[in-house]
């Protein structure tokens, strides 16, 4: 019988995994580690999750591309190798991330997309 903290953590790592292998096949330069589900997680649904972080972080993407656009062609990627959404951390464990989602995180010199 596995452990449910390390069964969480394997289903936390295959997601990252499966979230940053779709953005590099859409040549998009996000990378995303466990911090940023965290900060994400309190936002309902894996689309809503997707659509924020390009809001608030990647928004000049919007000028050439549609959100549902961006979303679909990130989330058919990751899905096709890690299917389902990541239920996030127990709120205990949210709690410690919330002030991030306000303030920001970053991908320090990393352009928006490949080739940019």
């Amino acid at each position: 019988m596995s452990h449910p903290i390390a069964a969480h953590d394997a289903q936390l790592d295959a997601q990252l995994c499966a979230f940053n292998n779709a953005f590099a096949e859409l040549g998009l330069r996000f990378r995303w580690d466990a911090h940023t589900l965290h900060t994400l997680a309190p936002i309902a649904g894996e689309r809503a999750r997707v659509a924020a972080f390009i809001e608030t972080h990647h928004a000049h993407l919007l000028k050439a591309y549609s959100m549902e656009f961006l979303c679909e062609a990130i989330l058919a990627r990751k899905n096709a190798q890690a299917p389902g959404e990541w239920p996030g951390a127990p709120a205990s464990q949210r709690a410690a991330f919330a002030p991030a989602l306000s303030q920001g995180w970053h991908e320090a010199g990393l352009p928006a997309l490949a080739g940019a």
